[in-house]
């Protein structure tokens, strides 16, 4: 620990709230999907979040639900940051990120070891309070505005919507997911 002026913390923050106190520490570590999928319950896998708000709030709501980890594309996707760990609120902590190539060849690859695929699409045939989980599972979540990619969306073994009753026809990509998240965890707490 060292005591540094106020300048050179506003320094190190970028001029970011601060109060006076700041941790220097190495960025955190993706894993792997065999890391992840080994004994895993529940995956989520996004499909084109960039929203680094987004991300980390979706990550917070993994780790209430009890997710077992976050799976993100290299590209078209928000990365680790700063930012993203201020939303998650420390959740990264607990919950792993998984950094992965293309969204269809993990599905594809999870499935092979197993997994359900649960897409979130609002024009999914199966609501989500009525749907069938079964485990172990992965929820797909897609991109602000556009949604699940075709080729995403043709590897889910269901299509989930959240039917909503305003003249919206969708919600923010991390508020649906806590929807869907705990959700599952509700009937997961019901059986056990």
């Amino acid at each position: 620990m060292r005591f540094e002026p106020r300048e050179a913390l506003d320094r190190m923050t970028n001029k970011a709230v601060h109060q006076g106190v700041v941790a220097v520490g190495a960025a955190q570590a993706y894993r792997t999907l065999d890391e992840a999928a080994g004994s895993a319950r529940l995956l989520v896998v996004l499909d084109g979040v960039e929203d680094p708000h987004n991300l980390g709030a979706i990550i917070r709501t993994a780790n209430g639900a009890g997710a077992d980890a976050v799976c993100i594309p290299e590209r078209r996707s928000a990365g680790l940051s700063e930012t993203v760990a201020k939303a998650a609120a420390g959740a990264l902590e607990y919950t792993p990120v998984v950094r992965i190539g293309n969204v269809s060849q993990t599905l594809e690859w999870l499935k092979k070891h197993g997994f359900w695929i649960y897409g979130l699409d609002e024009r999914g045939e199966e609501s989500y309070d009525k749907v069938r989980f079964f485990e172990p599972a992965a929820l797909v979540f897609g991109g602000e505005g556009r949604g699940l990619h075709q080729h995403v969306r043709e590897r889910c073994d269901f299509l989930v919507s959240i039917p909503l009753a305003g003249r919206i026809p969708s919600l923010n990509v991390s508020v649906a997911a806590g929807v869907v998240l705990f959700e599952w965890r509700r009937r997961r707490q019901a059986t056990i």
